[in-house]
C-alpha cells in the first residue's frame, strides 16, 4: 500500500473525492438520516484523518522521478510566499469565521467578519491553497505533482463547497458575509466592501506565524530530505 506512485495517487484520490462527495448535501443528508449527526461526524472525519495519514505515507515513499527542471529562480519562490501562507493558515485557525460549519450568523453581538476575514473569508484554505501550488511549481517530480496537484484542487475547490453549503444552511443570513469578505484575498478591501481590521489581526499572530515558519524549516529537511532553503545542506 506504499512505495509506490500508485499507492500515492489512490491515497490523494480518496481525500479529494471523498471530502467532496461525503461533505456533498444529498449523501450528508443521506449518512446523517442513518447515522446520526455525531456517528457521521466521526466517521467522516476518521476516514479523512486516514486517507490524509496515508497520503503523506505514501508521498514520503513514493518514487520522485522527474518530470521538468524548476527554472532557477523559481526554487527562491517558497522562501518568499510560504511565510504568507503559513500566516494565513495560522490566522485562519485561530479567528472565528462565518464559514466554519455550525456557526450561528444571526448572533449580532459577536462580529465574525474581523481580523483575517476582512482580507478573506478562507484564511486557512487560501493559505493551503498557496503552499500547494508553490510546491507544484517548485517540485517537477511525479509524487510532488499527484499530493501538490491533489491539495490544491482540495482547497481551492473547498472555498466554493463551503460558500455553497453555508448558503443553503444559512440563507439570507449568508448574504452580509458574501457582500462584506472575499474568497480571493485582499478583494473586498480592494473593491472598498470592507476595511483593513489590524487590532482584530493582531501581532500574536504573527509572531506565532513567524515560529511556525522556523520550526517548519527546521523540521523539513528531517521530514521531506531535503532543505527548505535553496543552498543548505
Amino acid at each position: 500500500m506504499l512505495g509506490s506512485l500508485n499507492a500515492l495517487f489512490a491515497s490523494t484520490v480518496l481525500l479529494v473525492v471523498g471530502h467532496f462527495a461525503l461533505s456533498s448535501m444529498p449523501v450528508r443528508m443521506k449518512l446523517v438520516g442513518w447515522l446520526g449527526e455525531t456517528r457521521y461526524l466521526v466517521a467522516y472525519s476518521a476516514l479523512m484523518l486516514a486517507a490524509m495519514i496515508w497520503m503523506v505515507m505514501a508521498y514520503i515513499r513514493a518514487p520522485a522521478d522527474p518530470v521538468w527542471t524548476t527554472p532557477g529562480g523559481l526554487i527562491w519562490l517558497p522562501v518568499i510566499l510560504m511565510p504568507l501562507a503559513i500566516f494565513l493558515i495560522v490566522a485562519g485557525l485561530t479567528t472565528p469565521s462565518p464559514t466554519l460549519a455550525g456557526t450561528k450568523l444571526d448572533d449580532h453581538n459577536r462580529d465574525l467578519t474581523s481580523g483575517i476575514i476582512r482580507v478573506t473569508r478562507h484564511p486557512f484554505l487560501n493559505g493551503v491553497s498557496l503552499w500547494a501550488l508553490v510546491h507544484l511549481l517548485v517540485n517537477g517530480d511525479t509524487r510532488s505533482i499527484v499530493l501538490f496537484a491533489g491539495m490544491f484542487i482540495l482547497s481551492a475547490g473547498g472555498m466554493w463547497h463551503i460558500d455553497n453549503r453555508r448558503e443553503y444552511h444559512c440563507g439570507a443570513d449568508w448574504g452580509p458575509v458574501m457582500l462584506t469578505t472575499s474568497a480571493v484575498p485582499f478583494v473586498a478591501l480592494i473593491e472598498k466592501r470592507a476595511t483593513m481590521d489590524w487590532a482584530g489581526i493582531g501581532w500574536w499572530r504573527v509572531l506565532l506565524s513567524v515560529a511556525v515558519y522556523l520550526a517548519l524549516i527546521a523540521a523539513h529537511g528531517f521530514v521531506i530530505g531535503r532543505p527548505a532553503w535553496p543552498g543548505i545542506g
